[in-house]
């Protein structure tokens, strides 16, 4: 089986009665979409965090988030093919695997493009408070293009987005942030992840990043929730 479940941010506890209901094993799949929160500390927190997460009889397969550091920074991740995709694991916790972005991945024989990354905005709260940032959080220019060579070999056709954040048309603005200044936000991700919308032929598109659940076309957020992964 293959589940699907929103932003985790280190808590997994969620998992526990989920797994043991369903009898869950290593041979099942749960894709979380994006702030993981595995790889936020860079000290024994996160390493803990991981000791607790392998225990679990389920493959973690992890969206880039915004909150966490990316995992080709990290000198103990290594790559991997997974459901013919490229995938970074550690050997301490093989079951923990964090997606490639602009790697295409089969799920239950549908191509699943992943595209992670996002703006924080608590960034200045971050910094002010010592909390960690991660500078390389937004998709860069080479795996933006990376993304759009792949989808360009496909002519635009994919089966499932996976990404944490969601295109600018999209945004759940009822729930933004009030103590946030919107005109300071860097939405260059959701632009660019518009841009891809309008010339996609896709049937799902899964993201995260909101902690919301929503549905809009074919277009669902999620955050605690956990479903079975599905084009319908």
């Amino acid at each position: 089986m293959i589940y699907i479940t929103g932003d985790t941010h280190g808590d997994f506890t969620r998992f526990e009665d989920f797994c043991r209901e369903n009898n869950t094993s290593k041979d099942d799949i749960m894709i979380i979409l994006g702030d993981v929160g595995l790889n936020f500390w860079e000290d024994l927190r996160d390493d803990r965090k991981k000791q607790y997460a392998e225990r679990f009889e389920i493959t973690f397969f992890c969206i880039h988030g915004n909150h966490e550091q990316r995992p080709f920074d990290i000198p103990s991740y290594k790559m991997k093919e997974f459901h013919g995709g490229m995938v970074w694991y550690e050997e301490e916790y093989p079951d923990i695997l964090f997606a490639k972005d602009g790697e295409i991945y089969d799920f239950d024989g549908y191509e699943c493009i992943v595209i992670g990354g996002a703006y924080s905005v608590d960034k200045n709260m971050r910094l002010l408070y010592g909390y960690p940032w991660f500078a390389n959080e937004q998709p860069s220019k080479e795996i933006k293009e990376y993304v759009e060579t792949q989808l360009t070999k496909r002519d635009y056709k994919i089966d499932v987005v996976l990404s944490h954040t969601c295109p600018l048309d999209y945004q759940p603005i009822e729930v933004f942030l009030s103590g946030i200044d919107q005109s300071k936000v860097d939405s260059s991700t959701e632009e660019w992840l518009n841009e891809i919308e309008y010339k996609l032929d896709y049937k799902k598109w899964y993201c995260g990043h909101y902690h919301t659940s929503k549905r809009l076309y074919n277009v669902q957020m999620m955050f605690e929730e956990i479903e079975k992964f599905s084009v319908d």
